[in-house]
């Protein structure tokens, strides 16, 4: 949650110093690209095959053989990881025309993308040498120091627009400079992480051990399924580069805003429920498992799906209240509240995508997901290309969002099929009580959103007051209609964050 704040605290500065033109879709370009792969091969493909593995390790031969592989698995992945940063680096250019090809048009924007990039793209190094690193702190137990990595970035990128905006080129360079430090301060920050849990990770020289050899096996398919999940964001840079200048950037804005339940519900309880997993099926205990992931789905839904309507009904002024200033006018504000209604829609099959998937996982099945990934890649393609014409950038946000339901059906018809998810009479008690309760909070926001409009077309001092008493009235109105209609007790929630009780999961 801190990094959160402090990510909406960036974003507002980024949109007060960039706004929606040239330079901002430049940098989300060249931010996007690292990511890409740091999702693809460090925390999508390397910890579907790295956690369940290393947890398996550590509980049947302990800690020194599960440190001797860890050892082994550092030293590939940083022999991968430098050889792909190299060849990136030299062949920038080819790549940038392959990303972002309505980039062509404009040399100045072209080669900006390109400068911006090479910056940027180091971070991929130190962020996947981070993801090893976090994946031994998961399944020790230790998430704290994992979780507060964003905030190291979100201090960076902070500092770097403050401090040096004004001394470099372009405010876009100060970032893509934070960023590059930001994956050296991370690295940073896990080395000693680890050292002060007794992990001292020595490097060996890279050999294809049995054990590697096991990992790589597990990785190949997961990495075509979260290769399959970029592909889907690649698309949609792609096209978005076609479109109208801001589009990159108002695709950007909303993403973030609705990143915030995804990344502090679905990655959260994904984190968690991974090793848990891994565990009980290592120790025999399906009916564990099983309870774990319908608790997980309860917890999860119980958060995403108000914060899904809630971004529905009150996106503009979100947008405008907490973006609309500087370099960011009304107009960028109307048209990043279109992409956030429909990032919206798809909110609880994002978090729901980071729960179900761990249950494939657990039980070292990667190539489930890639299937179901494949599926879900081709529906998100035909919709780009049928929506993004009438709708423009709204199109290719909504084509995202019901790519993902397919993909969250699929995934949890699979898994019930295998009697992996057998839905028990709790969750389905409880999720049709959240389902009302949101209902309710839905339209309180409704309503109150019309009584403040005068309100929130005032200065700015007012537009905050305004959207304070929504976001808190709502709030205060879904944990009443939540205690009142039984979707949740109190004292259940609470236990479920400790990660005792019956809760199962953290």
């Amino acid at each position: 949650m801190i990094s959160r704040v402090l990510g909406f605290v960036r974003d507002i500065l980024i949109a007060s110093f960039l706004g929606a033109g040239m330079v901002a879709d430049v940098f989300f370009v060249a931010f996007k690209l690292p990511n890409f792969f740091r999702r693809l091969f460090a925390e999508g493909a390397f910890n579907a095959g790295f956690v369940p593995l290393f947890s398996r390790i550590h509980q049947t031969d302990g800690d020194r053989s599960a440190r001797e592989f860890a050892e082994q698995a550092l030293s590939v992945l940083l022999l991968t990881l430098f050889i792909l940063v190299t060849v990136f680096q030299i062949f920038m250019p080819l790549v940038m025309t392959i990303l972002a090809p309505g980039f062509q048009g404009d040399v100045a924007k072209f080669d900006l993308a390109v400068d911006l990039t090479r910056l940027t793209f180091p971070y991929l190094m130190f962020i996947s040498l981070v993801s090893l690193m976090g994946g031994v702190l998961n399944s020790l137990g230790r998430f704290a120091a994992v979780a507060a990595t964003p905030i190291l970035l979100n201090i960076c990128l902070i500092s770097a627009l403050l401090v040096f905006a004004q001394h470099l080129p372009t405010p876009g360079h100060a970032l893509a400079w934070g960023v590059a430090a930001a994956g050296a301060v991370q690295f940073v920050w896990l080395l000693l992480a680890l050292r002060k849990e007794g992990w001292h990770l020595k490097l060996r020289p890279p050999r294809l051990t049995p054990r590697v050899i096991e990992l790589l096996k597990l990785m190949a398919p997961a990495a075509v399924g979260a290769g399959i999940v970029q592909i889907n964001l690649v698309i949609d840079i792609i096209l978005a580069s076609l479109l109208p200048e801001g589009s990159i950037s108002y695709l950007f804005y909303a993403d973030r805003l609705n990143q915030l339940p995804i990344g502090v519900v679905g990655v959260a309880v994904g984190t968690a429920l991974l090793p848990m997993l891994s565990r009980r099926i290592a120790a025999g205990d399906d009916a564990g498992a099983a309870h774990a992931l319908n608790r997980a789905t309860e917890f999860s839904l119980l958060l995403a799906l108000p914060a899904a309507l809630a971004l529905v009904v009150i996106a503009e002024p979100l947008i405008s209240v907490l973006f609309e200033r500087g370099a960011f006018d009304a107009q960028a504000s109307r048209a990043t509240s279109f992409a956030l209604m429909a990032y919206a829609f798809g909110l609880p099959a994002y978090v729901l995508v980071k729960v179900l998937t761990p249950g494939f996982f657990a039980r070292l099945d990667t190539r489930t997901p890639v299937r179901i990934a494949l599926i879900a890649l081709a529906v998100n393609l035909v919709l780009n290309i049928a929506l993004m014409i009438p709708l423009q950038h709204a199109g290719l946000a909504l084509a995202t969002a019901i790519s993902a339901w397919v993909n969250v059906w699929l995934l949890y018809s699979t898994l019930r099929r295998r009697g992996h998810f057998p839905v028990d009479a709790r969750l389905a008690h409880r999720l049709r009580k959240t389902v009302v309760a949101a209902t309710i909070m839905g339209a309180g926001l409704f309503f109150g959103h019309r009584q403040l409009l005068d309100w929130l077309a005032g200065d700015i001092s007012t537009r905050i007051a305004a959207l304070a008493i929504l976001v808190l009235g709502g709030g205060i109105l879904y944990g009443l209609a939540v205690q009142i209609s039984g979707a949740a007790r109190l004292g259940e929630l609470k236990s479920q964050l400790r990660g005792n009780g019956d809760s199962g999961t953290a």
